[in-house]
């Protein structure tokens, strides 16, 4: 017998952090302070991202 326990919870789960973080998202979407720090972290975040697997490869011997 499939215990559907484990399916249920990780739906319910997803489906409150989508309509939760869409009334977040909404909530400060009018707020230009918050979007242009949002904006800010992203690209320090992908930055920093790109930095890390650039010095990986260096090690690895696959940058040239």
């Amino acid at each position: 017998m499939l215990n559907y326990a484990p399916i249920a919870r990780i739906m319910i789960r997803y489906g409150v952090g989508t309509v939760a973080g869409n009334e977040l998202a909404t909530a400060l979407a009018g707020d230009m302070d918050v979007i242009n720090y949002t904006a800010l972290a992203i690209g320090a975040i992908v930055a920093a991202g790109t930095e890390y697997f650039y010095s990986k490869a260096v090690k690895l011997g696959w940058a040239t």
